[in-house]
């Protein structure tokens, strides 16, 4: 009977693996329909009109290397992760005034989730995590 949890304990991790790769796909087209063309992410990434979003999980904003950032975006002390990013991008000109994105945002929760799922796996690097 002990196969039985085991069993469902794998089956439980596998159903999670593919709602994940759900979102990280969901996310890429997102990025890809929405920020690819201010944005790059991946190896050999560069700035664009945006800065590349490389190792953006933990990164304090205003600081990816070579971006001519806005004053108000240096000074405004964010760190990204989930809930930052989320809050920035429903509304990047009213969480940071100033800012240079000009973007009208994206108000869909699973939208941004799926995004920061796909954003999330790519170290500073570029590598996928």
């Amino acid at each position: 009977m002990r196969f039985l949890p085991a069993f469902a304990a794998a089956v439980l991790m596998a159903s999670l693996s593919a709602a994940r790769a759900q979102e990280v796909a969901a996310g890429e087209q997102i990025f890809k329909s929405k920020c690819f063309i201010c944005h790059a992410v991946g190896q050999g990434a560069t700035n664009k009109i945006g800065p590349q979003l490389n190792g953006l999980d933990g990164r304090k904003t205003g600081s990816a290397p070579e971006y001519d950032y806005s004053d108000a975006n240096k000074k405004s002390g964010i760190v990204w992760n989930e809930q930052s990013f989320g809050e920035y991008i429903k509304n990047p000109q009213a969480k940071v005034p100033g800012t240079k994105m000009a973007f009208v945002g994206i108000q869909d929760d699973k939208e941004i989730a799926n995004l920061w799922a796909y954003l999330k796996r790519f170290g500073p690097d570029g590598k996928i995590k």
